[in-house]
């Protein structure tokens, strides 16, 4: 028996996208322990993943603090992995490579330099579809890879009796209207005039829901739908994912939890502008689309409502 390492930081939306080639791995090693390295907003998140044996915490301090370096670097060499799996795929993730196993090839720490095909660079390879990325990461490492395609979320849900007796909650609709600060290309700024239209059509049938984040709570109160907290708080992931695996239907722009949302297999519906593509992104699944435009603030509430009324029946 060998232990092998997995390494996943994050984002939320990379950790949905990541279940697959984390089974993948665990059922080839199915002789093995699985570890998995992982930050603080995912390390009690992974702790609920059947496919992991344990969860390590790296909580990702500076480079420059080698006293945090060595405690991190002595307690991954106590674990004698024979074998890692690098998902994160980072500059600090290539960094740690170089110091614990610095001349290792693809059979020893799997990444996609160390996998890298033939005649690509890296720059050209990163542009792949993330799910491609992972299976040719993962099949030229000796991975046979049955689920790395199609990854399964369901592992994160939890138990949420508590909020839907709370809410009164039967059927309902979800919607992510928010993004990073940063990144407000990815906001379509249309979710008002929508909900209308959804009320118009289906009276009260539906609840229409958000659930924002820490520092997403404020800016909930100009969205006309029922903000869901727990205790004032925003939910965790993992009542998230069941919040989300319950509803009827989730409206989002790109960000988490609409990865969350295709990964769990709900029917759903992520709004992308020019910053990318929904098949860069691996994020159409079955029952979750995609609607690509190259200005969002020109896509209009009609359109989307249309494509909600064709998927939700």
């Amino acid at each position: 028996m060998s232990n092998i390492l997995i390494i996943k930081h994050g984002s939320l939306g990379d950790v949905a996208q990541a279940s697959g080639a984390i089974q993948d791995i665990s059922e080839y090693h199915i002789n093995d322990e699985i570890y998995l390295l992982t930050t603080k907003p995912y390390f009690d998140l992974f702790k609920n993943n059947p496919y992991l044996k344990a969860v390590i915490l790296d909580k990702r301090l500076s480079r420059f603090n080698l006293i945090y370096l060595f405690t991190l670097m002595r307690i991954i060499k106590k674990y004698k992995f024979s074998k890692v799996f690098d998902l994160q795929n980072s500059s600090r993730t290539n960094f740690y490579k170089r110091i614990l196993f610095p001349n290792a090839n693809a059979f020893i720490w799997s990444s996609s330099e160390t996998t890298l095909p033939k005649h690509v660079s890296k720059d050209q390879f990163d542009k792949y579809p993330v799910l491609d990325r992972f299976k040719h990461q993962l099949e030229t490492s000796g991975i046979k890879t049955n689920k790395t395609m199609f990854p399964d979320f369901n592992w994160a849900c939890g138990n949420i009796n508590e909020i839907i007796d709370q809410y009164k909650l039967q059927k309902y609709i979800i919607l992510f209207p928010f993004c990073s600060p940063h990144l407000t290309i990815k906001k379509w700024p249309h979710y008002n005039k929508f909900i209308e239209l959804v009320r118009i059509k289906f009276n009260n049938e539906y609840k229409i829901l958000v659930a924002p984040g820490p520092l997403e709570i404020p800016m909930a109160k100009d969205i006309n739908a029922t903000s869901i907290l727990k205790n004032g708080q925003a939910l965790t992931i993992s009542e998230l994912a069941t919040l989300i695996k319950k509803s009827s239907f989730v409206i989002a722009n790109d960000t988490g939890p609409a990865h969350m949302a295709a990964h769990l297999g709900v029917k759903g519906l992520t709004l992308f502008g020019s910053h990318t593509t929904a098949h860069k992104v691996s994020i159409e699944r079955e029952n979750f689309k995609a609607i690509q435009v190259s200005n969002l603030d020109k896509l209009t509430p009609e359109k989307v409502f249309e494509k909600f009324i064709l998927s939700i029946n």
